[in-house]
Parts: structure tokens; sequence; C-alpha cells
């Protein structure tokens, strides 16, 4: 059997190391980001002259919803953004997503152009629990673009 090494680090990265920032700067910690995706529609076409089966083009690119939770602490900014997008202040901001391996160094980093918050969901009261109060941005943009992958 022939020596062969993989091309790349064989472990996968631990999705708990990730912080999300904004105009350069980390605002806040996050637990949970979910809905990082892309998609595109194929669209179908024949001409008279094609064979009896229809082609498929590539058509427009749609983003997914990014969601990100956090623990509610006193920093406001979240829900700030929010309640100016609902005063007709529209906002938006460019957002990068950064993976970050065992040692803290940055692997990946995927940014997002411009985002606003579509959505703000606040926290569940409950007396009988001891977890934490956790709130919910989900934010809308307009494309997903790669810095680093390594």
């Amino acid at each position: 059997m022939p020596d062969i090494k993989p091309p790349h680090k064989p472990d996968p990265y631990a999705s708990c190391n990730f912080f999300v920032e904004w105009n350069g700067i980390i605002h806040a910690g996050f637990r949970e980001c979910a809905g990082l995706n892309s998609s595109q529609t194929a669209t179908e076409y024949r001409e008279g002259t094609d064979p009896l089966t229809k082609r498929k083009i590539p058509g427009l690119n749609t983003y997914g919803n990014v969601t990100l939770k956090r623990g509610v602490t006193n920093n406001d900014e979240l829900w700030k953004w929010r309640q100016n997008l609902m005063k007709g202040n529209a906002e938006r901001r460019e957002i990068s997503i950064v993976l970050l391996d065992h040692t803290g160094s940055e692997k990946i980093r995927w940014n997002l152009t411009n985002c606003w918050p579509t959505n703000w969901s606040g926290v569940d009261f409950n007396a009988t629990s001891d977890e934490v109060l956790v709130e919910s941005l989900e934010l809308v943009h307009e494309g997903i673009t790669v810095d680093k992958w390594s």
C-alpha cells in the first residue's frame, strides 16, 4: 500500500470556538450562530433544436438568514440596532463570523454583506429554572465571501 498523507489536517475544527465582529470589532460573545448557507436556483431552458431534454441553467443566488444567540447582559447594542430599524433607520453592517482552532488561531472567516436585523427575540422567564437568559437576533444579508480558509 502506498504511503499517502492527507492534504489537510484530518481532525475537523470544533464548532465552539468562534466570534462575530462588525466594523473590525468583536462586539459581543455569542453562544450560537446558525443559518450560514447559500443556494442557487436552477432555471430550466430548452430551444426548439435541442434534444428532448431541458437544460439546467444557474439562476439567482439566495442566502439564508443567520441567527445569533447570546446570554443577556447589560449590553443592549443588538436591541438598539433592531430598534433603530423599526423606527425606519436602516443601518446595514458588514459582519464576519470567524472560526478559531483549539489554540485560538483564526482558521476561517465568513463575511456577510449588507446585514440588518429582521427579527429580535427576547427571553423566556422561568422562576423554577437556573438557565441563562438568552436573546436571539436574526440577520438578513446579501452575500457571503470567505477571506481565509486554512
